[in-house]
C-alpha cells in the first residue's frame, strides 16, 4: 500500500530504484571529493633577474642578499634593464589535492593540473628537490659554457658563479647565458642587450648555445608578466603553447639557438624585424 506520508510519486518502483541506484553515486562523489588525487597543481612562481641581486639562506638560516651573477676573470660591465629566470610553483607531491582543489585549478586560467608523475617522477619530495637542484647546476654548466663561447673566451681564464636561492631546473639556461653575456661584453657597441627593458623568458641551453623547450609555457608567460615584462624569450617549438592565455603587452618572441637570442634582441632594441609566433 502508499506510504501515508511519502508522495505516491516516490514510493513507486522505479522512484525506489533510482533512489537506490543513486546513493552509490552519491557515496562515490562524496568520497572523491576528499580522497588526494594522483595530480599536482601548478602557478605562476617567482623570477629572477640575472643581471641582479636575490635573497638566499646560510648554513645558519639567517637571510642575505647576493649578486646573481658574480664573474671573475673578465671585467663587468653596469647594466641596465632586466632579463629574468622564470619559474612554475607545484604543490608537492605529499599535499592532498582533492577533486574540488583540481576542477578549481582546471577551470582556472593562472593556474594547471598535472599528473603528479610528470612532475615529481620520484614521489619523494626531498629526491625531486635534489633533482630540481642537479638540473640546475647541469644548466648553469652549460648556460657558462655557451655564453663564453659566444664570447670566444676561455672558461680557464674566466669564472661565472651563479646563485639563485632556491629556483631549481634546467630551464633557466637561455636567460643565464644573456646575463653573462651582457654583463661582460653587452651588445658589443657600448650598449646593454636589455636596451633598458625588462625582458623575461626560459629554455634549457646546452654548450654550443641550442635551446631546448622546458613546458609550463602559458603559467610562465603569466609569472614574466606580473613581474612588468613586456618581452618575453621561447623556445620556437613552444609557440603553440605561448599563444595561450598571452597576457596582454607581453610580446614573444621563438628562438633556437643563443645567437638567435641576441640577434632578436637587437631587433627589439633597434626597432627592426623581430621573429614572432
Amino acid at each position: 500500500m502508499p506510504s501515508k506520508t511519502l508522495p505516491p510519486a516516490l514510493t513507486a518502483p522505479r522512484s525506489r530504484a533510482l533512489a537506490l541506484c543513486a546513493l552509490p553515486v552519491l557515496a562515490l562523489f562524496a568520497v572523491a571529493a576528499f580522497v588526494p588525487l594522483p595530480f599536482t597543481l601548478e602557478s605562476p612562481g617567482q623570477t629572477a633577474d640575472t643581471l641582479g641581486a636575490v635573497r638566499v639562506k646560510d648554513a645558519q638560516g639567517a637571510e642575505q642578499t647576493v649578486e646573481v651573477l658574480t664573474i671573475t676573470g673578465a671585467p663587468q660591465r653596469q647594466t641596465a634593464g632586466n632579463l629574468r629566470v622564470v619559474t612554475i610553483e607545484a604543490t608537492v607531491p605529499g599535499r592532498r589535492n582533492t577533486l574540488w582543489d583540481s576542477l578549481a585549478a582546471w577551470v582556472d586560467p593562472e593556474r594547471a593540473v598535472v599528473p603528479t608523475a610528470e612532475v615529481y617522477p620520484q614521489s619523494d619530495p626531498k629526491k625531486a628537490n635534489e633533482v630540481t637542484q642537479q638540473q640546475m647546476t647541469q644548466s648553469q654548466d652549460s648556460a657558462t659554457m655557451a655564453a663564453l663561447s659566444y664570447l670566444h673566451l676561455s672558461p680557464e681564464q674566466v669564472n661565472v658563479q651563479i646563485q639563485l636561492g632556491a629556483i631549481g631546473g634546467p630551464s633557466g639556461g637561455q636567460m643565464l647565458a644573456l646575463g653573462i653575456i651582457d654583463k661582460i661584453a653587452g651588445d658589443g657597441k657600448g650598449g646593454d642587450l636589455t636596451g633598458g627593458m625588462n625582458i623575461a623568458g626560459t629554455g634549457t641551453i646546452d654548450a654550443d648555445g641550442r635551446i631546448g623547450q622546458v613546458g609550463g609555457i602559458p603559467l610562465k608567460t603569466q609569472a614574466a608578466h606580473a613581474a612588468g615584462a613586456t618581452v618575453f624569450l621561447l623556445p620556437r617549438s613552444e609557440c603553440t603553447q605561448g599563444k595561450v592565455n598571452t597576457p596582454d603587452g607581453l610580446r614573444l618572441v621563438p628562438v633556437d639557438t643563443l645567437a638567435e637570442s641576441i640577434a632578436a634582441l637587437q631587433a627589439v632594441r633597434e626597432g627592426g624585424a623581430v621573429p614572432h609566433c
